[in-house]
Parts: C-alpha cells; structure tokens; sequence
C-alpha cells in the first residue's frame, strides 16, 4: 500500500511516517502544504491519502474538494481530531473514504487503511453514534420501514458486528467463515434493509437499538 499524508503539524508528520513504515506500509511522502499535497496525490499514484481536517489557508474538507474537482480520484481518509458531527457529514458528502480519529490505535489506523484500500468506507467507530444521529435529523420526513424481519439470524449477527465497527476480515475471524461469505452476507444486508453502504446499514441498527441484547 502506497500512503500520501498531507497535515501541516510537522511533529504528528514525522511520526506518523515513521508508524506506517514499520508495520510495512510505503508512505509516499509526508508534507505540510495543501498545494505540494495536490500535486503528489496527481502524479505520484497513492493508493489512499491521508488528509488533516484543520489547516491553515484551505481546510482538508476544500482540499478534497479541489481534487475532486481537479479529477484526483484518489481513495482519501480524513484523519482528525474533530468528533464534531458537521466535520464529519461535511467530509462524507465531499467524497471521503474515510474519517480517522488522531487517537486511534495503530493498529486499529493500520486495519482502517487497508479496509479504505479494499473499497469499503471507514467511520470511527467511536463517531458512529453521531453518525446515527445526524442521519436522523437528515431526514426527518417519513420513510420506508427497513425490514429487519427479513434478515436471517446470521445476517442479523453480522449487522451488528458492523455496528460494533468491524472490517470485513474482523468479522470473518469473529464468527469462523471466510472474507468472501462475510461480503455476501453485508450485500444481502444492503439489498434487504434497501441501503447504499454498510455505514448506513450500521447506523441502523446503532439508531433502532437492534443490538443492545446481543453480544460478540
């Protein structure tokens, strides 16, 4: 995996170049000014860029935005340390693959990447309660009932380790099946409770309480 970190705090740059170097991962180059960033994330290939939330001149959010429009479609995970909730929908409906806390363990950042990499959209899982909740002030007007009725038991167990914030692989090892079976089961999931994304489907289950009785 090839990483660009853009963040203009050069102390949190330079170690956290050194924490993806050590557990494998080619950090592309790490550099403080959005501009330098744009260019790199255009020529240099990154598999996912790692973009700061808060700084100066243009914020990480109108950064993402200029690639987009710029046509830079590059896999990007917002790494912050902002739980606000409009930082977060904000960095969602501009394009991000992700949204990271500063504080997250490296393993747990190391996993995040990897699942951004492989397609999927990475929420903290300490941000998925105000996910839920901005999701319900969203939409406000009436809307179709997902019915949960319709999830078999073994969907119903993996909806709710996708609310506890597992990857795919997480999963898989958790109930003893494979990353393939687990793929099938979250795209039966979407199609049934009629959602785009098992953020959305998470959020679901976090905001009705579906899972509050079960445990792992």
């Amino acid at each position: 995996m090839r990483v660009l970190l853009i963040d203009d705090h050069a102390l949190f740059r330079v170690g956290l170049l050194e924490l993806l170097e050590r557990r494998g991962i080619e950090v592309i180059d790490a550099v403080g000014d959005w501009e330098v960033g744009l260019r790199l994330a255009r020529d240099c290939g990154p598999d996912v860029v790692l973009l700061d939330l808060r700084m100066p001149v243009m914020s990480g959010i109108d950064v993402l935005k200029r690639m987009r429009v710029d046509g830079i479609d590059r896999r990007v995970a917002m790494l912050t340390t902002s739980t606000d909730e409009r930082d977060l929908i904000g960095s969602l409906q501009a394009g991000a693959n992700g949204y990271l806390l500063k504080d997250m363990e490296p393993d747990e950042l190391v996993a995040a990447l990897r699942d951004i990499l492989a397609g999927e959209t990475v929420v903290a899982k300490e941000l998925t309660g105000v996910l839920a909740r901005a999701v319900r002030d969203e939409n406000s007007a009436p809307a179709k009932e997902p019915r949960f009725s319709d999830l078999t038991p073994r969907e119903m167990e993996i909806l709710c380790q996708l609310a506890a914030g597992l990857s795919n692989k997480a999963i898989a090892r958790e109930l003893g099946i494979t990353d393939g079976t687990v793929k099938l089961h979250v795209k039966a999931i979407l199609r049934k409770l009629e959602v785009r994304s098992r953020v959305e489907a998470a959020v679901i289950a976090v905001e009705r309480g579906l899972c509050s009785d079960q445990t792992s």
